[in-house]
This record gives C-alpha cells, sequence and structure tokens, in this order.
C-alpha cells in the first residue's frame, strides 16, 4: 500500500515510534521527527531541531501510545524535555490528522480548540486486537522471568475474557499450564468452556484464587484488593496487564509479601519492531477510510 506525498511527523514516544519512523522512512515517505535524543534514525529520516518545523507542514502527525500520563504534556521516554501538548496542536495545519493512543476527554478538549482531525489508535480495533499479541507474550516472559516455576503443569489464571485475556488465554494453554479463566458474562464464560479452559465467575473468585500459582490480570479495575489478597497464595506471582492504577493493590501485596508486577506497555518493551508493524497498518487504514486515493 503506497500514499504518495503523503508527509509524516512522528513527535515523542518509544521504541514503537523510532522503528515507526524507520519503516516509513525506508518506504520513501517524507518522514521528520522531534523528541528524541541520541537516537541513530536511519538517513532518511528528518531529525528537526524545532516543533513547528517538524509539525507544521506534516500531513499525519504520530504521536505516543499513550499519549500522555498527565493529560498535559506529551509522552517522550527519550527526550529530558516536556513538550506541551498545546504546542504540539497549535502548530498541526487545519484538517490534518494527529494519531496517538489513549486520547483521553481531557487531551480531546486542547485539541477541539485547533482544526484537525484526532485519532485515538488504540480505540482501532485492528491494533487492539493484533496489539494483544505482544503484550500476552511480554506477559509470559515477565512469568517465566520472574518465577522458579514452569508456566507447563502450573496452575494459572486469567482474569478478564477481552482482546488480551482471550490472545494469553490460548498461549498459556500452548504452554500446558492448568488454565483457569475468569468472566462475568454468560457468553463469555459459555466461550471459554467452549475453548477447553476451566471456567470461573467473578462471584466465586474469592472462593477459588488461593489455589494459583500464576494469576494475570487483564480488568483494568481494583479486583485484587486487600481482602482477595489475603487468600492468595505466598509464592504466587502476579502479573498485571491493566491500564494505570492497575487492579491490585499493591501497597497490600507488597505488605503481604506476594510479588505483584505492574506490565504496562509490553508491545513496546518486548517486541517494538513487530508494534510498530501493528501501528503503520493501522495509520494507512484509517488513512484510507478517510477517503484518501491509492
Amino acid at each position: 500500500m503506497k500514499f504518495q506525498k503523503i508527509k509524516f511527523a512522528v513527535v515523542g514516544g518509544d521504541l514503537r515510534q523510532i522503528k515507526l519512523s524507520n519503516f516509513l522512512a525506508r518506504e520513501g515517505y517524507e518522514v521528520r521527527v522531534f523528541g528524541f535524543n541520541g537516537i541513530d534514525f536511519e538517513k532518511n529520516v528528518i531529525i528537526s531541531t524545532t516543533l513547528p518545523d517538524v509539525v507544521s507542514n506534516a500531513d499525519i502527525v504520530i504521536g505516543p501510545i499513550p499519549c500522555s500520563q498527565e493529560n498535559v504534556t506529551l509522552y517522550t521516554k527519550y527526550y529530558e524535555k516536556s513538550i506541551l501538548l498545546e504546542d504540539v496542536f497549535k502548530h498541526i495545519s487545519k484538517d490534518k490528522v494527529f494519531m496517538a493512543g489513549r486520547i483521553t476527554p481531557e487531551i480531546q478538549r486542547i485539541a477541539n480548540r485547533y482544526d484537525f482531525k484526532v485519532v485515538d489508535l488504540l480505540a482501532r480495533e485492528e491494533l487492539a486486537v493484533l496489539n494483544a499479541i505482544p503484550t500476552a507474550e511480554g506477559a509470559i516472559q515477565y512469568a517465566m522471568e520472574n518465577s522458579e516455576i514452569t508456566l507447563h503443569g502450573s496452575h494459572c489464571l486469567v482474569l478478564g475474557f477481552g482482546r488480551c485475556g482471550k490472545v494469553l488465554a490460548h498461549k498459556l494453554k500452548g504452554l500446558d499450564a492448568h488454565l483457569t479463566v475468569e468472566a462475568r458474562n454468560p457468553q463469555d464464560l459459555a466461550y471459554i468452556k467452549s475453548y477447553g479452559y476451566q471456567s470461573l465467575h467473578l462471584h466465586d473468585l474469592k472462593d477459588k484464587i488461593g489455589s494459583y500459582d500464576f494469576i494475570f490480570n487483564t480488568i483494568p479495575s481494583l479486583i485484587l484488593d486487600r481482602e482477595m489478597l489475603k487468600t492468595v497464595k505466598k509464592d504466587c506471582l502476579i502479573i498485571d496487564l491493566a491500564s494505570k492504577p492497575g487492579g491490585v493493590d499493591y501497597n497490600a501485596a507488597s505488605e503481604l509479601g506476594i510479588k505483584a508486577i505492574l506490565a504496562l506497555s509490553l508491545p513496546g518493551k518486548v517486541a517494538p519492531e513487530s508494534a510498530a508493524l501493528i501501528i503503520r497498518d493501522t495509520i494507512f487504514n484509517v488513512y484510507s477510510e478517510m477517503g484518501v486515493i491509492l
């Protein structure tokens, strides 16, 4: 797929945005970047020294995933200075496009002061589904690195049966774990049984949670509170994949001697190249749906 003469700006982010910039430049697009210090981009990537230079002439401005951690500044892993969202948005030309991940209502309100289109990449189903693959693999990697037992033959619990929960359950089953998946929706519970997993309703969680060696949480709410954690095995490892603040009372886990790891943004940490390709394909899907002629 080739979109002629599109100019890209990539502002802030992590390894995913670095890999993405290199991919786009390699494909012949004009790519300008800002918000990266000490990074050796490929030779066709234009490293800009000012924010207006990189943003004002771009057709598509690509931001980080997540866009911001506090709804004021852009997330920049490789840049020591702060980049205000307001400063990015005010330089985006009329009718152009800003794409990033996790566009909160607060971020959208800032963007609404200006006349450009905003796309939340994490709201795109294809990205969310495919992103679940490196997330699940990263969760399994964290589990292997932080435990003295194998996943094979262990008792694993996956909390939640959304996109990530589905992919993670499938991969854990492939490793011959004794797998239980929690859900509350009768349809999800039926699918869990149909895939050959043990099903567990949320109502029964407290009675059963003490029997697992690994717990993987994908539910973005406080499921594992102090009372629930009191019934967890002391040598159980919890991998929390839910967005901040996560689904675990970390203070309680520490006091109770239970190891709990908040594992955020795993695609960018464990598989940035694959994650960047997923972002690239999603960007072009969005642009195609906007009526751009190939």
